[in-house]
């Protein structure tokens, strides 16, 4: 006769936080932080920080994003109807996790999503997001318009019982918001594609957004999976003159009653932002979210804060990440080169991750998290003391630093092809040391 495992005394990291308890992925959390595991249960309980952990994710390490805690990065990922090339896909997978993402979101929307998704869930330790809308139109075959309610919610529950850790849901473009937006014209008026195809479906049916309707449906099978709720953007600024305008804020004022609404059901939430916006807008929003939704996590696709560099977007979405992690963000999403222009390759991927991990910490140095400067001051004594090996080690990407350093060896050991024997630090060790300093290879004889 099999046995069944043991009932767990709780249902979500959030309930079990409730109760005074702490988890095996808290515990993990708290280890990756340095700090007491106390105080990632206290704020996993206030909403502040949340834990996405499926209970069918049994690969997982727990991983935690908010209030106090280092900035996290996501990767996107993901088969098209395009590009449908699972194994290309596969490697991006290996990559990202060799190059320390702390999330990876698979946005498959044609072919077989389910063995991929599948596959990612048993493959990945790092916590998987997914945008169930856009899985629903390859995987239920139908047009938009004759998708269902009910179908959107079972593809929902499909991706949490495959174990799933996030879920980016559209609810908050109610049709309150649409009205809105339809009298606030913009530049670009829908860039999100989750946001786009419920306008259209709400448009073509006359129906509210089911997810918005249904909401207590969908936080029924968020509890019974342990599925974080990630609240999507759908009237995300897509360019810079859409900022902060009037449909930006009627989604964000709605989220925020979303956010109280799964809380009170112990359903663990994190919203998400723009989009494109100027540096100046960035820090007012960032507090006008926390403010909105009562300090839940804040998790941001840039902000891009240009609109005019196709091909370095994985740039203008570093120097708004960095910014708005600063400010109060809590996650930011990549950007690669390769937006708004094709779907990334693995090459771009990377650039992406890079980029977005030199914002994280940049950020997280701005916000004084501990132990962040400690890098940093490591990677400054091993420069001072030209000691190549360290600084290899000590970089954020080790295998470029060593080429580009040994592509062209100096002459002098102990400094590069930049400065050669002019260099500051050769010549500061030398001079600091009691040594005199030779800049030729013999003494001139007047």
């Amino acid at each position: 006769m099999n046995q069944q495992p043991t009932p767990l005394p709780w249902t979500t990291q959030m309930d079990a936080a409730r109760r005074g308890l702490i988890t095996l992925q808290m515990l993990e959390a708290a280890e990756r932080e340095g700090l007491a595991p106390e105080i990632i249960r206290d704020r996993i309980a206030a909403g502040t920080v949340c834990l996405p952990a499926n209970r069918n994710h049994s690969m997982l390490k727990g991983c935690a994003i908010g209030e106090g805690l280092t900035t996290k990065v996501n990767a996107n990922l993901g088969i098209s109807a395009d590009l449908c090339h699972y194994e290309q896909e596969q490697a991006k997978v290996q990559a990202a996790l060799a190059l320390k993402v702390d999330a990876i979101m698979d946005l498959s929307s044609a072919g077989q999503t389910d063995a991929f998704r599948r596959w990612l869930i048993k493959t990945s330790p790092t916590m998987i997001g997914t945008v169930p809308l856009y899985d629903a139109i390859g995987f239920l075959d139908k047009e938009l318009s004759d998708i269902t309610a009910e179908e959107f919610l079972r593809v929902v529950e499909i991706h949490a019982k495959d174990g799933v850790d996030f879920v980016t849901i559209h609810a908050g473009l109610n049709r309150a918001t649409a009205a809105r937006f339809r009298h606030n014209p913009r530049v670009t008026p829908i860039v999100s594609r989750g946001g786009s195809l419920l306008y259209a479906w709400m448009e073509m049916t006359g129906q509210e957004n089911p997810f918005y309707e249904h909401f207590d449906q969908l936080l029924d099978i968020c509890a019974a999976y342990d599925v974080t709720l990630s609240l999507g953007d759908a009237c995300r600024p897509g360019s810079l003159a859409d900022a902060t305008d009037a449909a930006q804020i009627e989604e964000l004022v709605t989220l925020g009653e979303l956010t109280r609404r799964a809380w009170a059901r112990n359903v663990q939430v994190m919203i998400e932002g723009p989009g494109h916006m100027a540096l100046n807008e960035i820090p007012a929003n960032m507090l006008l979210q926390k403010k909105l939704c009562h300090g839940a996590p804040f998790y941001v696709l840039g902000p891009l804060v240009t609109d005019i560099a196709p091909g370095y977007d994985h740039i203008t979405s570093a120097i708004g990440g960095a910014i708005a992690a600063a400010s109060g963000a809590d996650f930011l999403c990549y950007v690669t080169p390769a937006e708004h222009l094709r779907l990334p390759d693995q090459d771009d991927m990377k650039e992406g991750i890079i980029a977005a991990r030199i914002a994280a910490h940049a950020a997280d140095l701005a916000k004084g998290i501990p132990g962040a400067a400690d890098w940093d001051r490591a990677m400054s004594v091993a420069r001072q003391s030209v000691d190549w090996q360290t600084m290899y080690s000590l970089a954020l990407d080790p295998e470029k630093a060593r080429r580009l350093h040994e592509s062209a060896l100096p002459t002098e050991d102990g400094t590069c092809t930049m400065c050669g024997k002019l260099c500051s630090m050769r010549n500061m060790n030398q001079i600091l040391g009691g040594q005199s300093i030779r800049l030729h290879q013999s003494d001139r004889k007047g």
